[in-house]
């Protein structure tokens, strides 16, 4: 009777140790995919305001359908969600990193691209 008692002790706890393993990763993944839905609301609302310097005119303070001379706004560069920067921009096309601010897998952070064009955006994860 020790022997058994001993043996179902023993398949507990790696049941419970494989539960605990289990539970951590999903907990990592789904963190992974929060943070990256986060980044790219944020980009995408990055997204939209350079949309609409775009369309407006150079005499409203807008580019005058051009993506040159937006700028990312001061208080949007670094956010709870992470930090943001145009890592390309010309006329007729804008580009924007997102980089979020929590270390979620290792070394690496969540990085999201987005590209800007005149009437849509194309959002890239890295």
């Amino acid at each position: 009777m020790g022997q058994q008692q001993l043996l179902l002790i023993v398949l507990g706890i790696i049941i419970v140790s494989i539960a605990i393993f289990v539970g951590i990763n999903l907990f990592r993944s789904n963190a992974i995919e929060a943070k990256r839905n986060n980044v790219t609301n944020e980009l995408v609302n990055l997204a939209a305001m350079a949309q609409q310097y775009y369309v407006r005119p150079t005499a409203l303070g807008g580019g005058g359908h051009k993506f040159s001379g937006w700028n990312v706004p001061s208080e949007l560069r670094t956010t709870a969600n992470g930090s943001f920067k145009i890592t390309d921009i010309q006329d007729d096309e804008l580009t924007v990193l997102g980089t979020g601010n929590e270390v979620v897998t290792g070394n690496d952070s969540v990085k999201v691209e987005i590209t800007v064009y005149p009437k849509e955006y194309e959002v890239k994860p890295l």
